[in-house]
């Protein structure tokens, strides 16, 4: 029977994650399965992978075929590479110790390249955060002077206007002042014609 090491997806819509599994290569792709490895999350980043490994390794070595995802996935976990040295040992190319050894050598230099990209994330996702702090505290700076802006013009336009109002109330004052100041100027005068009006008509009475 032909088997392969593939992946099953799941999730939901844009937001997948699959699971590793060891099918027949005639199975549909969410059919039946000999055995579950793990899980495969590439939503995060960097992406997510659970995997057995002493199983996967034993499932390659009884010739299990991985599809391209896998072997990708297999060759970052380190699968594939311990299976090159397996072999080599069972050439007599080297020992087994040594084989050993240059797998830890290569897992000590895998999980650095990882934490340095996880470091790396992490400190770029802090610069992006500061950077969109100081966009936002300057957004706020610039938005309180133009509200300080607009309530200083509303602040002159309200005193102009009460400089205004007072201007037109002391001008309506002045006008309302006016006429009574005439009526004591010219009423002397008034008088004064009625009295002379007076002896007139008592002269023409006697000329009569």
């Amino acid at each position: 029977m032909p088997t392969r090491i593939r992946l099953s997806r799941h999730g939901r819509k844009r937001k997948p994650y699959y699971h590793i599994l060891v099918a027949d290569s005639r199975a549909p792709r969410d059919g039946k399965f000999i055995e579950r490895l793990g899980i495969y999350n590439p939503n995060t980043n960097p992406a997510t992978i659970e995997l057995d490994f002493d199983r996967a390794l034993s499932w390659l070595q009884k010739g299990a075929q991985p599809s391209e995802t896998c072997k990708a996935i297999l060759s970052y976990k380190g699968v594939l590479y311990k299976k090159h040295l397996l072999e080599g040992v069972q050439k007599g190319a080297f020992s087994e110790d040594v084989a050993e050894s240059r797998f830890e050598n290569w897992m000590k230099e895998k999980q650095e390249k990882i934490q340095s990209k996880r470091d790396k994330l992490e400190d770029e996702k802090q610069q992006k955060s500061k950077k969109q702090l100081a966009d936002e505290e300057k957004i706020k700076e610039t938005r309180l002077q133009k509200i300080a802006e607009k309530n200083a013009e509303l602040a002159k336009a309200a005193k102009e206007e009460v400089e205004a109002e007072e201007a037109a109330e002391a001008a309506n004052e002045e006008v309302a002042e006016t006429p009574n100041a005439e009526v004591v100027v010219e009423t002397p005068e008034v008088e004064a014609e009625a009295q002379t009006e007076e002896p007139a008509a008592e002269e023409e009475k006697k000329e009569e």
